[in-house]
């Protein structure tokens, strides 16, 4: 037999598949990894296909197998194919994440300890027996023993070695090997969930799993008990014998959904995300490969759980951006759980109290099944969203971070024993310009977008066109030299906290304040505790977490989303305000959201503070199809970086001149393709250059493999080059 072999080498020159004899004292199964020679070194590699014949005359053999099991199955090999064909992919990128990183090359194994217990050959009197009257240590260690065994390191820790090594010599305790189990936050413990569901809840349900259709759309509004409806539905497929995995957005969500689940599904369920220890996310992965664990809990990367017989695939927040992979390899989680679900003749679930426009407006087409929760579970209604305009603010002598309405609210809610979250609205590497007195804002006038300001040359530049501009001295609209243009820190909302606020504990959630292992854990922990009244974070405490006794939300900076340079701003601006605004009033206690903004008339402001999706979804959607934007066009965007600029131009100019030939035989289809220096123009020492077409939907396939396949036949060694297709970051 003939083994077919993916080599473990991320580089396009190899990326293909070899034909390796398999000798007849080796068992070799399609989706092991082995180990092979390839050139002059022994390396390894996934055996993804096994055949009786092959057309090379002579070929070398697979040395070995690396692994006691199959660690890749026929579901993730018909993936892989998948994602090489649509996302162009490398097969070996695709192949590592599928399996835990650091077991390539065995830098991760089973964790194994030396246990010890009573001999079973002797009864307890009779081991007492053998001792001898002055062995008090050894004594100790037996009765230590009576009731159960004990790690070899905790006995000599205790007693001495010598004592335990008579023992074993003696034949009186016996040593064994035992897996010790690395479980992600153990210390978590499930509490008891209730499982009693309201009529909105069940009818969704029902919705998912009566209807024909592979993907429900979930609309259901903040706090209409969502997480209930997803782990009932889970143990519907749970009790057919099926399993399931389950996805949030953010890390930071994980361990409020994984103590929701451990109450309600006990040990069955395992957690996959890049923030676990290598041990731990091994020994996760593999009790779902064994089946040990039927339940895979996790960020994005959680939907490549090696699970059998999937019945259900939830997404949580599927709107948000975090579940389209940046970096290579680059896919959409969505595409790969539809993949999935449909290969497993399973149900898909998207959550989302403000759906994405594309996912709505698939819903509405019936691509998708539509379910509706409307009401709060508390039967308390939204939380009232009150705008205030910072100009106004500026106008009256406050220049501060704070708007009076903000500031005396805050001290109410500290007063009546209450908790606040202060939420500052800040992504990205570069800020637009806005004048603080009449809210202008300086766009593009070719793209009706906002542009960035550089401060390296101090000018102001589209990300979709490269256009360029002069910096503003003064707002074109009222002629005010107060030009924004600055960015906002966390801290520096902290410490304006306890400036008016000095006896009151304040947490701060932030990438800085995250970067330890159990530091979300520690931080929302202590906020639920009560141990701080005011929580100040990005977009971390937007989405996802309940706690009861909040009762005031606070939103700083609302318009950097909204004139952040993208064509997705107003959307993502909505969705924000509207998941940051729900984290208010989840009790019966109620609550308010206040919301600072220079621009108080926008569509998008007036839509939010309604709750008025339909509504600002008609309006978007709208905007959209006029503009020629997503979901009515597709973007595709080539990026290639290098360590040489004359490279990386050079690239350039060739994929742009073959790509600009093949659009002008096809004009009809091509609205926009231009070729530019990335707006961040080098990163990591490395030079970005890229090419951005905007292209019709009828005819994306097509056009889509046209350019996969130009930039296949345009290598240069030192550039990478990969395409993204609409992509969540222009920068």
């Amino acid at each position: 037999m003939i083994a077919r072999v993916i080599v473990d080498i991320s580089n396009g020159e190899v990326d293909k598949i070899f034909d390796y004899e398999i000798p007849s004292n080796l068992n070799v199964e399609k989706g092991s990894r082995v180990l092979v020679p390839f050139g002059t070194k022994r390396i390894e590699g996934f055996c993804i296909d096994k055949v009786p014949s092959s057309d090379v005359a002579t070929l070398k053999s697979v040395e070995g197998v690396l692994d006691e099991y199959v660690c890749i199955s026929e579901e993730m090999l018909a993936l892989m194919r998948y994602m090489k064909e649509n996302f162009y992919i490398r097969y070996v990128d695709c192949l590592r994440l599928f399996i835990p990183s650091k077991l390539r090359g065995g830098r991760v194994k089973e964790l194994t300890r030396l246990y010890l217990r009573l001999n079973p050959a002797f009864s307890y009197d009779e081991i007492v027996d053998a001792l001898p009257a002055r062995a008090k240590g050894q004594l100790a260690i037996i009765q230590r023993l009576k009731d159960g065994g004990e790690y070899l390191t905790a006995l000599t820790n205790e007693y001495s070695a010598s004592a335990v090594n008579a023992l074993v010599s003696k034949g009186l305790i016996v040593k064994s090997s035992e897996q010790v189990e690395r479980k992600p936050m153990r210390s978590l413990v499930g509490e008891e969930q209730s499982r009693k569901l309201r009529p909105q809840q069940k009818t969704a349900i029902d919705s998912v799993f009566s209807n024909e259709k592979t993907v429900t759309l979930l609309h259901g509004v903040t706090g209409s008990g969502k997480t209930l409806v997803y782990m009932t539905a889970i143990s519907k497929v749970l009790q057919e014998g099926k399993s399931a995995i389950m996805l949030v957005p953010e890390i930071s969500l994980t361990p409020q959904m994984l103590r929701n689940f451990r109450g309600y599904f006990g040990d069955s369920v395992a957690m996959l995300h890049s923030g676990l220890s290598d041990g731990e996310r091994f020994d996760e992965w593999k009790r779902l490969l064994k089946g040990e664990a039927r339940i895979a809990v996790g960020a994005r990367s959680a939907i490549f759980a090696p699970l059998k017989d999937l019945g259900l695939i939830i997404i949580d927040e599927e709107h948000d951006s975090s579940y389209v992979s940046e970096s290579n390899p680059r896919y959409r989680t969505v595409d790969v759980a539809e993949f999935r679900a449909r290969y497993n003749g399973a149900k898909l679930i998207l959550g989302s109290a403000t759906p994405s426009i594309e996912s709505y407006l698939r819903a509405k087409r019936g691509e998708y099944n539509l379910a509706v929760m409307s009401e709060r579970i508390s039967d308390k209604g939204m939380p009232d969203i009150q705008i205030v305009n910072m100009s106004h603010e500026l106008l009256m002598g406050n220049s501060g971070i704070f708007s009076a309405k903000l500031e005396s609210s805050l001290k109410e809610t500290v007063s009546a024993g209450d908790q606040a979250m202060i939420f500052l609205n800040r992504r990205g590497h570069s800020s637009f310009v806005m004048c603080r007195k009449c809210g202008y804002i300086a766009k593009c006038s070719d793209c009706d977008v906002s542009l960035t300001y550089h401060s390296v040359d101090n000018q102001l530049k589209c990300h979709y066109c490269g256009k360029r501009y002069k910096m503003l001295n003064c707002c074109p609209d009222c002629g005010s030299l107060n030009i924004k243009y600055g960015k906002l820190g966390t801290q520096r909302v902290v410490e304006e906290i306890n400036r008016i606020l000095p006896e009151v504990k304040v947490l701060r959630m932030d990438n800085e304040t995250t970067a330890t292992k159990t530091a979300y854990l520690d931080i929302l922990g202590a906020f639920a505790a009560k141990e701080a009244q005011i929580l100040v974070g990005t977009q971390m405490i937007a989405k996802g977490h309940d706690f009861p006794d909040v009762t005031l939300v606070g939103i700083l900076d609302a318009d950097m989303s909204l004139y952040h340079q993208d064509y997705r701003s107003n959307e993502r601006t909505f969705q924000l305000v509207t998941q940051v605004a729900g984290r208010a009033g989840r009790s019966e206690k109620g609550g308010k959201v206040i919301l600072q903004t220079y621009a108080p008339n926008h569509y998008v402001y007036r839509f939010a503070s309604r709750y008025d999706y339909e509504g600002f979804f008609g309006k978007e959607n709208n905007v959209r199809q006029t503009t020629a934007f997503p979901p009515y066009t597709t973007i595709i965007r080539v990026l290639m970086t290098s360590e040489s600029e004359d490279k990386v131009i050079e690239c350039a100019k060739n994929i742009y001149r073959q790509i600009r030939e093949y659009a002008e035989k096809n004009s009809r289809e091509f609205i926009y393709l231009q070729a530019m220096r990335s707006p961040l123009s080098r990163i990591q020492n490395k030079y970005r250059y890229q090419i951005i077409a905007r292209i019709e939907r009828n005819k994306e396939e097509q056009i889509i493999a046209e350019f996969y396949d130009v930039i296949e036949k345009s290598k240069y060694r030192g550039v990478s080059v990969f395409a993204e297709l609409n992509p969540q970051n222009m920068a």
